[in-house]
């Protein structure tokens, strides 16, 4: 892999890695897709009643790309004038513009507690209801957080992340790509959960090495955190986990 300028290790879903490859092409580099999980949308009685209820909010809030396309697949979302849609993040808004929903809210800290931190939801009190459309073990803290505010959370699960090994192919590729000591290699982390099925299937030796070569390309500072309670000590920074800003972050590495 030494044709490559630097070598970016992508945890995504399985199939969600173009993107990221195709930018990396651009800036000379390389993307290991080394998936630990694939995204399997629900579609059963149970998951349709709790999206339509959660749909049902004034407000709701989706977590993740995913979660916008695995419920526009299940039933058109409501655009009507009155009610209020959110994503975690900039990726997330265009993928419900996408769906056909124009008014549409994302911070521009692209996390769970900047989203808590909108007006939007500042204002919420006890009583109130918003709809949370995610995945089992999604975006816990805001679940959490509402909650213990006395807000009503319509939560609908409507993907879930399934474990996938790691491929021997994608493992023997990466120990070859550390055997070149001037290829430059990052990680680029936008999920603690992948992060921690990813490294639980590494072998110890290539954990260890990782540790002291890689570069962790973070998009948030809790992610960040994560990485360094890790063993990771070189992290840098990206100012979302949109690919553009994963592949700004890793220059100063690369």
């Amino acid at each position: 892999m030494r044709d490559a300028g630097f070598l970016l290790i992508s945890l995504r879903p399985s199939g969600e890695h173009a993107p990221l490859r195709r930018l990396a092409a651009r800036h000379g580099g390389r993307v290991l897709a080394m998936s630990p999980w694939r995204i399997r949308a629900c579609d059963d009685e149970d998951t349709r009643t709790a999206l339509a209820e959660a749909l049902a909010c004034p407000r709701t809030l989706f977590t993740s790309p995913a979660a916008v396309r695995a419920a526009h697949a299940l039933r058109p979302l409501p655009c009507e004038s009155g009610r209020k849609h959110f994503g975690i993040g900039e990726g997330t808004r265009r993928a419900l513009q996408r769906a056909g929903i124009v008014q549409t809210q994302a911070p521009t800290r692209m996390d769970s507690e900047g989203l808590l931190a909108l007006p939007a939801f500042t204002a919420l009190t006890a009583g109130d209801e918003v709809g949370l459309i995610t995945a089992p073990g999604g975006r816990g803290e805001i679940f959490r957080q509402l909650t213990a505010r006395g807000i009503r959370v319509r939560r609908a699960d409507v993907y879930r992340r399934e474990p996938r090994a790691l491929a021997p192919a994608g493992i023997a590729r990466l120990r070859a790509a550390l055997g070149d000591t001037a290829l430059p290699v990052a990680i680029a982390l936008s999920s603690g959960e992948a992060f921690g099925q990813w490294l639980a299937q590494l072998p110890d030796d290539l954990a260890e090495r990782l540790r002291r070569r890689a570069t962790v390309i973070a998009a948030s500072a809790r992610l960040a955190q994560l990485a360094r309670e890790h063993g990771y000590p070189r992290v840098n920074m990206a100012a979302s986990a949109r690919p553009r800003d994963l592949l700004a972050a890793i220059q100063p590495s690369a």
